[in-house]
């Protein structure tokens, strides 16, 4: 049985400073900076970085005075620049008075991030979140309203598991744990209702760091209500362990057709790039077949039959050489993102491979005669050989890009016709 991904679950879009996010729009990638705020030519740097790195929208934290201040420096650094991607203001616990302190900032943000568990506390609670709520309709912003785990209503909490405890049939605690954390983000979403924002000013999350307490929240979130969701792992970890976590996480809910949105929250390792939770969401998107952001290089794992490196070598060097060149290939080849190169090491599945891609070559394994075949377009187009045949191989991509998805001239009469 082929199993597809499920239809996307119909969510409210939400406009987030151009950019759509639910409705039935792709799924959108986001990002947050790790610098001080009040910093604002490091913050406008690494918003630009990420932005570039292909963020479409980009969180900062503003938590005191001088972030809030910095804020419009930040845009306006930003727009000088030419970087147009919707900046979201992240706030707890003081963020109605920041955003009233502040009206440039407020008006500065495409977007307000409220987490319900901090905004306030008892009878300052429902004040502070409706003073929020109220800023952002003056200012017509939209919403994120993000229930963390790590700072959940304790007082929601309290009160399920008293009711829990009292049930003739009490669930487990983790249960109730999840009714917390979804009853926490749609009560607060109806109570932006009442206010006066409409659904589409709202995007809803539900943040935790284990894979089945995520899964398990945007279930229940998507089936009760049409709120657009923002999916990812809070905490998910460095190096393999964050990737492989965020990736099960997000790839399961995409695959039920939950999801509007996605981060993927890595901790950088010591001098790694923050871009690196950028590429890790485009590319899970990326190989379930929902977006496409970049040439995929497909290249056999080696074995025995392998033993040069020459294939490693030459996957290597089309993936670099795609990397550094698709900043300008985005200008100028208008769908190259779809591209599929195979770089293949033996002649087992190498030829089979290359046939499916768009081009490929199969590399001579261990043994074989030194000659490589290249297929173009599912036919064997030419035979490689010789000390630059990893240098040849380049070029003909690079031809191959140009002449699929190369801009066509249109005739001097057509031209003048029009």
């Amino acid at each position: 049985m082929l199993h597809q991904i499920a239809p996307r679950k119909q969510t409210v879009s939400v406009n987030v400073g151009g950019v759509l996010i639910g409705g039935g729009a792709p799924v959108v990638v986001q990002s947050m900076t790790n610098t001080d705020t009040a910093d604002i030519d490091r913050t406008a740097i690494q918003i630009a970085e990420l932005a570039r790195a292909g963020s479409e929208i980009v969180r900062i934290t503003v938590d005191r005075d001088e972030a809030a201040a910095a804020v419009p420096h930040i845009a306006e650094k930003l727009e000088a620049w030419g970087v147009n991607v919707p900046i979201v203001g992240d706030f707890h616990y003081i963020g109605h008075k920041l955003l009233t302190d502040h009206p440039a900032c407020a008006e500065a943000l495409h977007k307000y991030r409220i987490n319900p568990g901090n905004v306030g506390f008892r009878e300052k609670r429902d004040r502070q979140f409706s003073d929020i709520i109220e800023i952002a309709l003056k200012y017509d912003k939209p919403v994120r309203i993000g229930v963390n785990w790590g700072s959940l209503d304790q007082e929601l909490l309290t009160k399920l598991m008293d009711e829990n405890a009292a049930s003739p049939a009490p669930k487990d605690a983790r249960a109730v744990l999840h009714e917390a954390m979804v009853q926490s983000a749609i009560l607060s979403a109806q109570r932006a209702e009442e206010i006066g924002m409409g659904r589409d000013k709202i995007i809803l999350s539900a943040k935790v760091s284990s894979v089945q307490d995520l899964v398990s929240c945007y279930a229940m979130l998507a089936e009760r209500g049409d709120y657009a969701l923002h999916l990812g792992l809070t905490e998910a970890g460095m190096g393999t362990k964050g990737i492989v976590a965020s990736t099960a996480g997000i790839g399961i809910l995409l695959q039920q057709g939950i999801g509007d949105t996605i981060r993927v929250s890595l901790t950088p390792a010591p001098g790694e790039a923050r871009t690196r939770e950028v590429e890790v969401a485009q590319q899970i998107l990326q190989v379930m077949g929902l977006r496409s952001f970049v040439p995929v290089v497909a290249a056999c794992p080696g074995c025995g039959r392998t033993t040069s490196t020459l294939f490693q070598e030459l996957a290597s060097d089309i993936e670099n050489h795609i990397a550094a060149s698709m900043p300008e290939w985005r200008k100028i080849y208008p769908g190259v993102e779809t591209l599929n190169v195979a770089v293949m090491g033996c002649i087992v599945n190498g030829p089979g491979e290359s046939k499916f891609a768009d081009i490929g070559i199969s590399l001579p394994g261990t043994g074989e005669s030194p000659a490589a075949p290249v297929f173009i377009d599912g036919k064997k187009a030419l035979t490689l050989r010789g000390p630059k045949l990893a240098d040849d191989f380049k070029k003909l991509v690079q031809d191959y890009i140009e002449q699929r998805f190369g801009r066509k001239e249109k005739p001097a009469e057509a031209q003048a016709a029009e």
